[in-house]
């Protein structure tokens, strides 16, 4: 039987556009090959319908368009120090991207 124990931590989220790359690759593939790399235990790309940032710009998903460069989400929850570390990796290349945590409590459920 798994018994089931809380974790404090960090929810990680980077911000970004679907297109926006680094250093040649997307930028959704360079941070979850990042937390790959480094042991990390997961993370998601979560694609938005609508959006728009720092610059002002409206991005939305189109009948005709579906291919427009929309707004995406990436990410991970994480142990602090594991939060820290990958901020300072990201932070440590020059990528040009947003970034929020949020403190979280998480958990595994059933067995592995």
């Amino acid at each position: 039987m798994n018994q089931e124990t809380l974790q404090q931590g960090t929810h990680l989220y980077f911000y970004c556009h679907a297109h926006t790359k680094h250093n040649g690759i997307l930028l959704t593939e360079w941070l979850l090959e990042q937390a790959k790399q480094h042991g990390l235990g997961g993370g998601s790309v979560f694609r938005a319908i609508a959006g728009f940032g720092r610059h002002g710009v409206l991005h939305e998903e189109q009948f005709f368009e579906l291919a427009d460069d929309l707004p995406v989400k990436i990410e991970f929850l994480l142990g602090n120090a594991e939060a820290d570390a990958l901020v300072q990796r990201v932070r440590d290349a020059g990528v040009d991207a947003v970034y929020a945590r949020s403190p979280a409590s998480f958990a595994l459920l059933g067995t592995k």
